[in-house]
C-alpha cells in the first residue's frame, strides 16, 4: 500500500490516539505516532505496522513541539492533517477512580496545581502545536485539523440541569476542554478563507486510561466519531463540533 497523506497524531501510543492511528494507517495514510515517551511510541507503531511513524512530542515541551515540526519539514516536507488528541484527566500518579476525582476536583477545593498541569497539555499544549505544526499545514493541498475535545466542555450543555454529566463539571478536566473549544474556535476563525479545515471533535465515553477504564464504550465505537472526521476529505466541512455518530455539540 502507498502511504501519501502525511498525519501527526499527538497522544497516539495508546487509547483514543492508537486507535485514530491503526485506522488512518489502514486508509493509506503516513501517520506520525507521537508520544511524550519515545519507547512507548516504538513499541505503539510496531503494533500498528508499515505507515505509522514513532516520533517524540510533549506537548508541554516547546522544545520537543519545535525538534518534532523539524523533523517532519525534514523528512517529509508538509503536514496535511493535524490531530491534536494528548489529553490528561488529572495530575496524580497511580490509578485515579473517577469517584475519588470527583470528590477532590470541586472548584472549592480542587488544587491549582493541578488546574495549571492539566490547562498546560490540554489548552496550552495544543495551541503550542497548532502555532508549530501551521506552517507545515500551509504547504498541504489538503490541510485539516482535529482537536479531539469533549461534551463534557460545552456550556450550553452544562447550563441545562438536566445535562447528565453537569454534576462533575470543574476547572480541571471539564473547564480544560471549555477553554479547547475556545482556543478552536479561535483557530477556526483564523484560518476562514485560508483552505485549512478545522473540525472539533468530541469521542465516546470510551474505555481508556483517561477514565481509569471506566468508560461504557469500546475503544473502536468510541473513536469512530474522531476516525469519521479526520478522514474527512477535500470536500468535507470544517467548523463543526461533532459527538458521536456526526451529532452536533452546542458550544
Amino acid at each position: 500500500m502507498t502511504h501519501t497523506r502525511i498525519a501527526l497524531v499527538t497522544g497516539a501510543n495508546q487509547g483514543v490516539g492508537l486507535q485514530l492511528t491503526k485506522e488512518l494507517v489502514a486508509s493509506g495514510a503516513t501517520v506520525l505516532l507521537g508520544s511524550r515517551n519515545l519507547e512507548r511510541g516504538i513499541a505503539a507503531a510496531a503494533e500498528v505496522g508499515a505507515g505509522a511513524v514513532p516520533i517524540q512530542i510533549d506537548v508541554t515541551d516547546l522544545a520537543s513541539i519545535a525538534a518534532a515540526a523539524e523533523r517532519i519539514r525534514s523528512e517529509f516536507g508538509r503536514l496535511d492533517l493535524l490531530v491534536n488528541n494528548a489529553g490528561i484527566s488529572n495530575a496524580r500518579t497511580g490509578k485515579v477512580t473517577m469517584a475519588d476525582y470527583a470528590g477532590t476536583s470541586a472548584a472549592s477545593v480542587v488544587s491549582i496545581d493541578e488546574v495549571r498541569a492539566i490547562w498546560d497539555t490540554n489548552v496550552f499544549g495544543v495551541l503550542a502545536v497548532y502555532q508549530a505544526m501551521l506552517p507545515l499545514l500551509r504547504l498541504s493541498t489538503d490541510a485539516r485539523i482535529v482537536n479531539v475535545s469533549s461534551g463534557v466542555g460545552s456550556l450550553a450543555a452544562n447550563a441545562d440541569p438536566a445535562f447528565p454529566y453537569r454534576s462533575i463539571y470543574a476547572p480541571g478536566y471539564a473547564a480544560s476542554k471549555t477553554a479547547l473549544n475556545g482556543i478552536t474556535l479561535a483557530m477556526m476563525i483564523e484560518l476562514e478563507g485560508s483552505g485549512i479545515k478545522v473540525n472539533l471533535v468530541s469521542p465516546g465515553f470510551t474505555s481508556t486510561a483517561l477514565n481509569n477504564f471506566e468508560g461504557t464504550e469500546s475503544i473502536e465505537d468510541g473513536s469512530r466519531e474522531v476516525v469519521r472526521v479526520a478522514l474527512l476529505g477535500p470536500d468535507g466541512p470544517s467548523n463543526t463540533f461533532t459527538g458521536w455518530n456526526d451529532s452536533t455539540i452546542p458550544w
